[in-house]
């Protein structure tokens, strides 16, 4: 396992565990337009040797509008029983650069009920950078039957966002970049305003990992307290759409924090309603 989180593990201890049985690799790599990268394409040119491939626009709920929100339990454990993976299966997840999508995957599998679900550290572009095993070979896959266990109190909906932005009752941590935080950037979906929420604050998810490794504790909490977020108060995290800001809820959880909720919703839902409150420009400090 990796040294500073409990959550991620180092390309040598998965390498040295390739094939192992009871171990299943998921490459979750998701893309936003602006990136221009095929993640399914990648996948099928070179992947970890018998890593499966999650898409998590599929792995989502197909009736909601939003973009891949969470599905139901019946939905999730269908598409994850159709890729051979077992709930009582060790789970190690990646995407491309390290800390972007796979995140989301960790919480997802943890909230529904797979505890033993880590993130490979680094990510597969430094994986292929060091020369380590790849291959283009279809993954041979045996369907089997997951049985989801999930916690619907680590979610927060838009009732819980309202009621926090009325009675700051939690922290709410955003981790869009600083431009679109503070309205300066438009939002990359269209109809969708730009801003924040009232109270909330910036925790740009990029500033918690370095070249595709993720900070020390030391330095996930300098980041986290500095945006101030108090680590002893309950926080929900947030961003565009629900991916990033699973590596903030990442974050909190390697420091010990487990008093978080998710907003799955994110930005895409509260800034494309007309009827919730928005503000714009840096976030205002206790003393204001």
């Amino acid at each position: 396992m990796a040294e500073d989180s409990p959550f991620t593990v180092d390309a040598d201890w998965l390498q040295a565990r390739l094939g192992e049985p009871g171990l299943t690799i998921i490459d979750a790599s998701w893309y936003l337009p602006a990136q221009k990268r095929d993640a399914r394409a990648e996948y099928n040119a070179a992947h970890i040797p018998g890593a499966r491939f999650l898409d998590q626009d599929a792995v989502s709920d197909p009736d909601s509008a939003l973009p891949h929100t969470l599905p139901s339990t019946r939905h999730f454990a269908q598409y994850v029983g159709s890729m051979g993976v077992s709930a009582d299966d060790t789970i190690v997840v990646y995407d491309g650069p390290g800390f972007f999508s796979a995140p989301r995957a960790w919480w997802m599998f943890r909230i529904m009920g797979v505890f033993q679900t880590y993130i490979l550290d680094g990510g597969f572009d430094a994986w292929k950078a060091a020369g380590r095993p790849v291959t283009a070979e279809p993954t041979k896959i045996a369907p089997s039957v997951f049985h989801a266990d999930f916690d619907a109190g680590r979610v927060a909906s838009l009732a819980d966002m309202r009621r926090i932005v009325e009675t700051s009752a939690s922290q709410i941590a955003d981790a869009r970049g600083p431009g679109r935080f503070t309205g300066a950037e438009p939002e990359p979906r269209a109809g969708i305003r730009s801003g924040h929420m009232p109270g909330a604050r910036n925790v740009p998810y990029s500033a918690l990992s370095e070249n595709g490794m993720l900070l020390s504790k030391d330095r996930l909490r300098k980041v986290i307290e500095d945006a101030g977020i108090d680590l002893s108060k309950p926080i929900v995290t947030s961003c565009g759409s629900g991916v990033t800001a699973a590596v903030v809820t990442l974050a909190l959880e390697t420091l010990g924090h487990t008093d978080n909720r998710l907003y799955d919703g994110s930005w895409t839902e509260w800034g494309g309603l007309s009827d919730t409150p928005v503000v714009t420009g840096p976030a205002k400090t206790a003393k204001e």
